[in-house]
Formats: structure tokens, C-alpha cells, sequence
């Protein structure tokens, strides 16, 4: 066992020489979606009024300011995919499982004769479970949707998964998805920097997640969730890129300048805002959400490059061993991979699409901008040794 703690398919391209830097861009928009975040990546209501396959993109999209002025989505429309006839049965893994079953509930009634029985829990342990059922041969789901790539990937290395097609497996950057195409992302986060503009500006924030122990601009005013599963995929980053070593020297550094400690990296960005401290380590949209929720609060975002700190991790799909839908299976993961579906992850949640016809929301950079490591996001799946060193440090 394997143990781990878009109506319109070609709309134009927004001209983006407005831009700012990528290391920063909330002060830039101004006013952020009325959309919140809740939990890991959690979603508003769905707002549709049609039924019976009269859904159009707009049912699909989330509202607010920044979403009104978006262009329609690129990217290949639902209408051109096969149908979606049948019943598939999923385990449904992470925080935001209302998430997928809001746009699950869009797509049936797009296709009245589609439906789906799903099971939710933690990503962990229905990977888990996965393992344990592929052993025994009775595995009864065809998709697992998990939040955390580690997860996905934890399935993939037990030969649980089946390999997705080219066709599928193209849609998305190589990044994005297994080597083998056992496991697909559908929607990214990036880890990210949240400072208070009314301490710090964006050159006050080192590039380089391994200077912030020595940098004087946070002093002892800076947060993290070291209890947070993102924060953990972020430590088992910096593992694999500098090894296990420098990582719990950093750890023990980090310690040493009094960094605060919090339940969730929610608290960490609302925090950041109230100016109890001055930075943190956070996922990009809990800042977005602290804006939804107080318009002036005084926060930003600046990005590291190149290194854990700019980690882009995943939400993803995989096929289960043993299924006899695999074709409706796939067919499903590819509207997933939709014009419509893309715009749903990314105005009603503020996740990163991961088809580059489809830009994210505001002036947040698109992952092309961002500067993440370049690392098997597979190699997640090792959190338990991750936990054992935050353990040994005395982080948790």
C-alpha cells in the first residue's frame, strides 16, 4: 500500500500588453470576482436556469466584475464532443468534491441520459482504498477526480490507472499530466506569496524561496499551514529539487525567525491582510478570496521562480483498472477538458485552466508566465516522508 498523508470555441485572446509583472497583480485588478473560495478550492452556487441540453457557456462561467469582461472561452465546445450516454461511477478525493459535483450536475442535465454515482473522501484515502481494491481485483469505480497530484499519482504507480489516448493527453502541457497517461490535470494551483501593500511592496519579496530565512523584510512576521496538505506538497517539492538535507535545514532556518503558525492558508492570506503579519506561504487564490470577501484589503501576490515555492500542482482525472466504461470514461474526462469546463474551474474557483485557450481570471499570469520547477509532479505522491521531517523538525 501506498501511504500519502469556455459557448464559443475560438473567441479572441485578450491583448495582455497591460499586463503587469508576473510577480504580482492584485492591485492591478482592483476588484476581484464576487466569487469566494471555500475549503481547498470550493465553488458558488451554480446559476443556470436551462435544462434538457439547452446549457450555454454562460451557465458554465462564474459572475463579478473580473468575469463580465472576459472574452468567450477558446478551446474545443462540449457541442463538438461525442455524448455522454450511461452511468459511470466515481470516487470523488479532496476538498472541493462539490465542486465536481456542480459541474457534474451541469453536464447531466446537458445529457439527460447521463448520470453518475460517486463516493467522496479524502484524496489520500481513496487512493488508498484504490490500491487496496486493484490488489483484490474488485475495484467498483471508473474515474477518480482528486485534488492533489500526488494522489493521482500515487494510484498510477500501483497499476491501478489505465493510460488515457494522445487525443486526450495532447489538450494539456506535458507538465500537466502523467508520462505514461495514467492521470490528467484538469485545473492548477500555484503556490504563491501573499504580502500586506501597506508593509511590503513586490521587491521586497525574494525571488527565491531559499533567501527568505536571511531576508530582513518580513523580520518575524511572516505565516504558514505546515498542517495543510499544500503546504506539505510544497516541503515534498523542495525535497525532491534539493534534497532531504537542505530541506529540513531550511525548515529548522525558517523556525528560527519566528515564522508563525496557522490551521489553513486561508487564515494565512486573511492574516496577511489584517497586517498581523506581513507575508506567508499560500495557494494563489486564497489571496483572491480574501479580496472577494473585503475589497480593500491591503494584499497581494508575488510568485518565486524556478524553485518549490513556485510549485503548480493539480486537480486531475485518471481511468480506474477493471472498468468496462473506459470510452465513456475518457469521453467524460475529455468535458472535463472542455471550452465550458475550463471556464468553470477557472471564474468559479480562480484555479489555473490547464488549456492554454483558456486564459485565468483578472491580471493573474497564466502558468506560461509563471516560473514552477520543473519536477515529475508524480513524485508527490511521497508526503509520508515529508510529514515524518516536519515531525522531526518540530513544524508539526
Amino acid at each position: 500500500m501506498m501511504n500519502f498523508n469556455a459557448d464559443d470555441d475560438g473567441g479572441e485572446r485578450r491583448d495582455r500588453s497591460h499586463r503587469r509583472s508576473r510577480r504580482g497583480f492584485l492591485a492591478a485588478s482592483g476588484v476581484v470576482a464576487a466569487g469566494a473560495l471555500a475549503g481547498c478550492m470550493d465553488f458558488l452556487p451554480g446559476t443556470s436556469s436551462s435544462s434538457g441540453g439547452e446549457l450555454s457557456v454562460s451557465d458554465f462561467r462564474g459572475s463579478g466584475p473580473l468575469v463580465e469582461e472576459r472574452s468567450a472561452p477558446g478551446g474545443t465546445s462540449i457541442e463538438e464532443l461525442p455524448e455522454l450516454s450511461g452511468e459511470l461511477t466515481m470516487y470523488l478525493g479532496g476538498g472541493e468534491s462539490g465542486l465536481y459535483l456542480d459541474l457534474i450536475d451541469l453536464l447531466e442535465q446537458y445529457y439527460p441520459d447521463f448520470s453518475v454515482s460517486h463516493q467522496q473522501e479524502s484524496a489520500s484515502n481513496l487512493a488508498n482504498r484504490i490500491d487496496e481494491e486493484n490488489r483484490a481485483g474488485t475495484t467498483p469505480a471508473d474515474v477518480f477526480m482528486a485534488v492533489d497530484a500526488g494522489a493521482l499519482g500515487s494510484v498510477a504507480q500501483s497499476d491501478a490507472a489505465v493510460s488515457l489516448s494522445t487525443d486526450v493527453l495532447d489538450l494539456v502541457p506535458d507538465a500537466y499530466h502523467d508520462g505514461d497517461g495514467r492521470w490528467i490535470g484538469f485545473a492548477g494551483r500555484a503556490r504563491a506569496v501573499p504580502y500586506n501593500t501597506n508593509e511590503l511592496s513586490e521587491s521586497d519579496v525574494p525571488s527565491s524561496v531559499r533567501e527568505f530565512p536571511n531576508t530582513d523584510a518580513f523580520g518575524d512576521s511572516f505565516g504558514w499551514a505546515p498542517s495543510y496538505s499544500a503546504f506539505q506538497s510544497f516541503v515534498t517539492a523542495m525535497r525532491i529539487i534539493r534534497d532531504d538535507e537542505p530541506t529540513r535545514q531550511w525548515l529548522q532556518s525558517m523556525q528560527d525567525t519566528g515564522v508563525t503558525t496557522f490551521n489553513n492558508e486561508f487564515v494565512v492570506s486573511n492574516r496577511v491582510a489584517d497586517g498581523e503579519v506581513y507575508g506567508g506561504f499560500a495557494n494563489h487564490y486564497y489571496a483572491l478570496r480574501v479580496q472577494s470577501d473585503r475589497s480593500s484589503a491591503p494584499i497581494d501576490l508575488a510568485f518565486t521562480e524556478g524553485d518549490a515555492g513556485a510549485l503548480v500542482n493539480v486537480s486531475g482525472a485518471q481511468i480506474l483498472q477493471g472498468t468496462e466504461k473506459q470510452d465513456l470514461a475518457e469521453t467524460f474526462i475529455r468535458h472535463v477538458l472542455s471550452a465550458e469546463a475550463q471556464e468553470f474551474f477557472a471564474t468559479r474557483t480562480y484555479a489555473y485552466p490547464m488549456i492554454p485557450e483558456v486564459e485565468p481570471v483578472g491580471d493573474l499570469p497564466t502558468i506560461d508566465e509563471l516560473s514552477p520547477p520543473d519536477i515529475d509532479l508524480t513524485e508527490l505522491a511521497d508526503v509520508g516522508g515529508t510529514v515524518d521531517m516536519l515531525r522531526e523538525v518540530g513544524v508539526l
